[in-house]
């Protein structure tokens, strides 16, 4: 119910976005958040983002540098990646919570993000 889009191989310094759009029928009743899992590593949160866009947040290796936006009307949630590092190399998934609930049920497939040195 959630595809991302974007990810690519890229040299350090340059930017990305990524585009995650989520089958849901009320996409505002639903916080979101990035996630990233690098290889041989666990899941990590990167940043999340609250029904209505007013209030993100961010892990602090991605402060300053990354930006999450969403636009409701087409049920899509970004990524916007600057000034990205090698460390930044790893799988992207967005992921849906009901803003009631703590735990998110809906997960991308992932989109492999590749930061050259």
């Amino acid at each position: 119910q959630a595809v991302e889009s974007g990810g690519r191989l890229v040299q350090a310094g340059g930017s990305l976005r990524l585009s995650c759009v989520v089958s849901v029928r009320t996409f505002s009743d639903y916080d979101m958040a990035w996630f990233r899992q690098a290889p041989g590593k666990e899941r990590d949160f990167v940043g999340g983002i609250n029904w209505s866009g007013e209030e993100a947040s961010y892990t602090d290796s991605v402060k300053g540098r990354f930006t999450i936006s969403r636009d409701n009307a087409e049920n899509t949630v970004y990524l916007q990646m600057n000034s990205l590092k090698p460390e930044d190399t790893a799988v992207y998934y967005c992921a849906a919570r009901v803003r009631t609930k703590k735990e998110y049920e809906y997960w991308g497939q992932g989109t492999q993000v590749t930061v050259s040195s």
